[in-house]
């Protein structure tokens, strides 16, 4: 499918095959060490590693720090020291402003210190070598004090050269690509293959030091006439660091056709460098990562093992990495037979499923391959060179985001071969065509009795993988020789687990960031409390635990779970239709978010941060007629017909931008930016519409809950970011809140007729009755929380409490006070924060009763439930585990949103 472009900035997109072609880093421009600082208005922050270890291997950390109103004025700057007193260089920059210009948010950039940080107004200490970016010349040369890379400015290579000193010790970094034109199933066909190399259409320095450097590099994978698979390339680079990262992203642009054996089906996709080998080749080392730090430790011609012994001292310093001394002084039964000693030049490893790699080596092409190994988890590491330098390299996530493969080739020669592949060619082809033919559902009738029997919303060529994209992560160094086992072992780690500094809980509650009130830390000291703080627990730990036993892995997949569970079977509904993969359905990311902010639990904050990874880019098309819009929960996670902004919404990416100040997560923000457009392209209601409706840019219809809370989110961002786009989305962050307080009905109006060009609502003539049990439920609360704290607009403040309160009213009240009841309604526990909140802003004490008494007595999850899981073996399961039959994902993102901000709210006022 063909994307249809709509405006400048889709059709940029389009190009670079990123969220946003052109590049934006707020505040990059004003990122500095040591400028003088100003009187502090606030405290100092202590600073956190998620995870024991400190910072490790991993080349910096980059921190997001919220500030309470009015706290530090722009320009204000920072300094950074360890628990004993010592200055550590930092370079900061804002992320985010109050309205009334101070800083909001402000990102912190650190490659030393350890332990726990102090972060506070004053003059940043200068690194003694300090990240410095030069692009005068025919390439872009960063160098960080302890290596040197330069990135191309086009062509195919993307990094050049990666230098030690003197030493290469890579070169020729570039991306590949393997299409597989046909698939056939079973025996069928004849397997080709053709290889695409990425193809760099634009390099953007985003920052240039002295502490954090970043290029972006932005193309397509092309081979003769052929440009498809665009890329959007990130490589950070820290003062000091032997190390980089890169973040890597690809977004699919290709065809695959339901029922068709042709297609562009990826049958491998990597990153590829030369490392040149200078050393003698039993002075050669090979390190490729196993289970936990476990290494395969040899050398290409290896001396260890053999019938005649060179020395104990000798085999000693070949299996450290250690150069060797002369072979002279070894036993000369050995040293007169060297010739006749195999060099093993080549080495691989795969990862095909999460349960399961294979290695093996050979001496070179051509010849037979021999088993060295295997295991259940590879930590994607490894490393080639030998005494004179070599090339450590990771790809995190390897087994999660199977199926994977490291490969190092040619070890034996001039220059050794590494490629990290993020889909490894020895795995099927990727397959992304729809999974059914359609059963005959050619009417919007048909698709809604579709939707009865199997809760799937189909639609002829919708269920589309143009425009998907997903993010992976990679980690580089640059080894003067080959590092200690000690060493390995800590690059191994920052593979597997990229250390991360942290604000504590504390401050952002003190900060008022994300909704002031909403949410507060555990607090077990009634014993209703905590058993509300186990029941959260308990939700948390069975998804964590259900990721594993059911293997919601791979490289399209991880980070989701799935949304409904079929008691029958003692399995999720992972093949039926809408029950399937959950697609943030009534945000559970914010329920995570939520949760990882009020604790500052290290193991909350993976599970969001890979969620976060995934809908952001899998769940949303970033390209094509549907840019800016996200598919409802379903078989595969763009199978459904629905195509929203509720999925799409900016609101689940805010937490882990704002903590991390991650770019491409930024990207994905800023995108959204324009997506009210996406309402000319595709009507929401077309299949349940009763009157006729034909798009117009002047009066397009969009609903005030799931519809707008998308669109504002993005809206605030922008603003809150001073993106390029920040005062026409201030303008309509305002106009749209006096739109919905206009309304004769406010927010129970349902929905308003928008006009494009002015970002207005037009005001309804006649109140109108229009709620759902969905409009509220995907971040609106948590939004209208924040935008009340931030824009002084009373009458928008009672739309909302007016909304808030009758929600969960009864019929009779509603009927009092719009002439008219809300109708069948659902989800009353989670809507009762809706009357926490509106109980603390009102003062309303019959309100706050009313959100607990809905809270433990309605629908939902109760105290009478097991609040455990139950055995599961065979024969009745595929493996052996444990089920919470009562448990769907709906009710818990509900019950963890209701059960934190209540608690927060109205802890207070318990029964």
């Amino acid at each position: 499918m063909s994307p249809i472009p709509r405006r400048s900035l889709l059709k940029a997109a389009a190009v670079a095959g990123a969220a946003a072609q052109f590049s934006w880093v707020p505040g990059a421009r004003d990122a500095e060490a040591a400028p003088r600082a100003d009187s502090a208005d606030d405290g100092a922050v202590t600073l956190d590693w998620l995870e024991d270890g400190g910072l490790g291997a991993a080349p910096g950390s980059t921190v997001g720090v919220p500030w309470p109103k009015g706290a530090h004025r722009p320009g204000r700057t920072f300094a950074l020291t360890d628990a004993d007193g010592k200055a550590v260089p930092v370079q900061s920059w804002p992320i985010a402003y109050w309205p009334d210009g101070s800083l909001k948010w402000t990102a912190h950039a650190m490659s030393s210190g350890s332990g726990k940080l102090t972060l506070s107004a004053g003059d940043a200490a200068a690194p003694d070598k300090k990240v410095t970016v030069d692009q005068s010349g025919g390439t872009i040369d960063v160098s960080t004090g302890a290596i040197a890379v330069k990135i191309g400015k086009n062509g195919s290579t993307i990094i050049k050269s990666v230098t030690r000193g003197s030493a290469e010790i890579a070169r020729n970094g570039r991306l590949v690509l393997v299409r597989q034109p046909e698939t056939e199933d079973e025996d069928q066909g004849t397997v080709r293959t053709e290889r695409f190399d990425g193809a760099i259409g634009e390099v953007t320095v985003e920052q240039d030091g002295p502490v954090r450097a970043v290029v972006r590099i932005d193309g397509k994978h092309r081979k003769g006439g052929r440009s498809w698979l665009p890329f959007s390339i990130r490589l950070y680079f820290y003062a000091g660091a032997d190390s980089f990262r890169m973040v890597h992203t690809i977004t699919y642009d290709g065809t695959q056709e339901p029922g068709r054996a042709s297609g562009d089906f990826i049958r491998g996709l990597g990153v590829r460098f030369s490392v040149p080998m200078r050393d003698e080749s039993y002075d050669r080392h090979i390190r490729i990562g196993g289970e936990g730090t476990g290494l395969l430790r040899e050398a290409v011609k290896g001396i260890t093992g053999l019938r005649r012994d060179p020395g104990a001292a000798v085999q000693a310093a070949q299996y450290a990495g250690q150069k060797l001394p002369d072979p002279s002084t070894w036993d000369q039964r050995v040293t007169t037979r060297l010739q006749y000693i195999p060099e093993w030049g080549d080495y691989t490893l795969s990862q095909l499923s999460a349960d399961g790699f294979t290695l093996r080596k050979r001496t070179k092409k051509g010849y037979g391959w021999i088993g060295a190994g295997g295991g259940r988890r590879a930590s994607g590491f490894g490393y080639v060179g030998g005494a004179s330098g070599g090339f450590s390299f990771g790809l995190r996530d390897f087994w999660e985001k199977y199926p994977a493969q490291l490969d190092i080739r040619d070890a034996h020669t001039d220059a050794a071969e590494v490629t990290l592949w993020l889909w490894s060619p020895e795995a099927q082809p990727m397959d992304l065509r729809f999974y059914h033919d359609g059963m005959g559902q050619d009417t919007y009738a048909k698709q809604l009795e579709g939707l009865n029997i199997t809760y799937e919303d189909y639609e002829p060529e919708f269920g589309t993988p143009y425009g998907i994209a997903r993010t992976s992560e990679l980690l580089f160094w640059a080894n003067d020789s080959t590092p200690s086992a000690e060493t390995l072992a800590q690059q191994v780690a920052a593979v597997r687990v990229l250390p991360q500094l942290a604000a504590p809980p504390k401050q952002l509650i003190k900060a008022g960031v994300f909704g002031p009130g909403l949410y507060s830390e555990p607090d077990r000291s009634t014993p209703a409390k905590a058993k509300i703080e186990d029941h959260l627990d308990f939700l948390f730990t069975y998804y964590k635990e259900q990721v594993e036993q059911r293997r919601w892995y791979g490289f399209w997949d991880y980070g989701d779970f799935m949304h409904t569970y079929d008691t029958v079977r003692h399995q999720w509904r992972y093949d039926i239709g809408g029950y399937a993969w959950d697609n943030s359905e009534l945000s559970p990311d914010i329920w995570l978010w939520f949760a990882y902010i009020r604790s500052g639990r290290a193991d909350i904050f993976r599970f969001a941060e890979a969620l976060t990874r995934h809908t952001g880019e899998v769940d949303v098309y970033h390209i094509g007629q549907w840019a800016g819009l996200g598919t409802r929960h379903g078989v595969q996670h763009y199978a459904d017909s629905a195509k929203q902004q509720r999925i799409a919404n900016t609101t689940y990416r805010r937490y882990y931008y704002f903590l991390t100040a991650d770019e491409r997560v930024g990207d994905l923000m800023h995108a959204n930016v324009d997506s009210d457009e996406t309402f000319l392209v595709l009507d929401p209601q077309r299949k349940v519409r009763t009157d006729p409706y034909t798009p117009d840019r002047h009066a397009l219809s969009i609903g005030f809950g799931t519809d707008w809370s998308g669109l504002v989110s993005a809206w605030l961002t922008e603003w809150e970011r001073k993106g390029p786009k920040w005062e026409k989305a201030k303008a309509r962050v305002l106009s749209t809140m006096e739109g919905i307080a206009a309304q004769p009905n406010g927010f129970v109006q349902g929905s308003g007729l928008y006009d494009l060009d002015t970002g207005t609502f037009a005001v309804a003539s006649a109140p109108a009755v229009s709620v759902s049990h969905l409009s509220a439920v995907f971040g609106l609360n948590e939004l209208c929380a924040e935008l009340i704290d931030l824009v002084d607009m009373p009458k928008f403040d009672q739309a909302y409490f007016d909304y808030c309160r009758y929600f969960n009213a009864t019929k009779a009240e509603q009927k009092a006070r719009y002439g008219s009841d809300f109708g069948t309604l659902l989800l009353f526990q989670g809507h009762s924060r809706l009357d926490a909140y509106a109980a603390v802003q009102t003062g309303d004490a019959a309100l706050a009763k009313r959100a607990w008494t809905k809270f433990y007595n309605s629908d939902g999850y109760t105290e009478a439930s097991p609040w455990k899981t139950e055995p599961l073996s065979g024969p009745v399961a595929l493996v052996a585990g444990g089920e919470a039959a009562w448990v769907s994902s709906n009710d818990t993102a509900l019950y963890g949103l209701a059960a934190i901000e209540n608690l927060a709210l109205l802890g207070d006022r318990m029964p």
